[in-house]
């Protein structure tokens, strides 16, 4: 698939397991100029040593969580980039003990938290990256089956889902007219940083396989690939959907 003149910015790498690195690279191989924000310092080191396995990369400091810190990226991406044809956004926290035990003991400083980073963080950037689509662009979020289903442990974050996928919806339906698609890939479990955070992601991996159609989990590569095919103009027709990528799963009703 060729992505050549194609510049955009990927959210949430913040190592070589991230869903948003593999999204990256497959974006890079198939020609597309990419921009890496990464979260803080903590972070940089991580991101320049991977940004080598790039060809032209932009790296760009941002706390999605901090409007100045988008607005300064998105100025940085204009002066870099001038327009933008895409932007990845694969961003979610919640605070570890909101991930255990009772949903009912959610806390309201854990609920705003998951909330604003792993939801509401994509409606700021998308206005931000709309302004530099010049009457095309594709918008791609990160979200998970437990947005309406539930899988103890996972507690607000699939609240947060929720809320994502709603976002979704609403911004396709917002910028479609300026020839912005927004969508989601559904992912199934994966060796993730932010997975290993979550109580009982060994037996949620295990069920997954065991029930899904195809009898397997899936690769980060499988869900690059989709998002490879969400960037491109093959999918020039499709805007607020929401794409599974888990072997099937989300089919089966037991």
């Amino acid at each position: 698939m060729d992505l050549k003149g194609k510049k955009g910015i990927v959210f949430g790498v913040a190592n070589d397991r991230s869903i948003a690195w593999a999204i990256a690279k497959k974006l890079d191989e198939n020609g597309a100029r990419v921009g890496l924000a990464y979260q803080n310092e903590r972070l940089k080191s991580r991101v320049e040593k991977l940004s080598t396995q790039l060809h032209d990369p932009l790296l760009i400091p941002c706390d999605a969580s901090n409007d100045a810190d988008l607005e300064q990226a998105f100025r940085t991406l204009k002066h870099e980039f001038g327009d933008i044809s895409f932007v990845v956004h694969s961003i979610a926290f919640a605070d570890k003990e909101e991930l255990s035990g009772r949903f009912t003991d959610t806390t309201r400083e854990g609920f705003k938290t998951a909330l604003d980073i792993s939801a509401f963080t994509l409606i700021p950037i998308t206005k931000w990256a709309t302004e530099l689509m010049n009457g095309s662009g594709s918008i791609v979020t990160m979200t998970f089956d437990a947005s309406h289903n539930v899988y103890p442990g996972y507690n607000v974050m699939g609240t947060a889902k929720a809320a994502l996928e709603h976002s979704v919806r609403q911004l396709a339906y917002e910028h479609g007219p300026e020839g912005v698609r927004v969508n989601a890939i559904s992912a199934g479990p994966l060796d993730t940083l932010a997975a290993r955070g979550i109580s009982g992601f060994l037996d949620m991996k295990r069920i997954h396989a065991d029930r899904a159609p195809m009898n397997r989990n899936i690769s980060a590569e499988e869900v690059a690939n989709t998002a490879l095919f969400l960037v491109s103009g093959m999918s020039s027709g499709i805007t607020g959907a929401i794409i599974p990528v888990d072997a099937g799963f989300h089919i089966m009703a037991v």
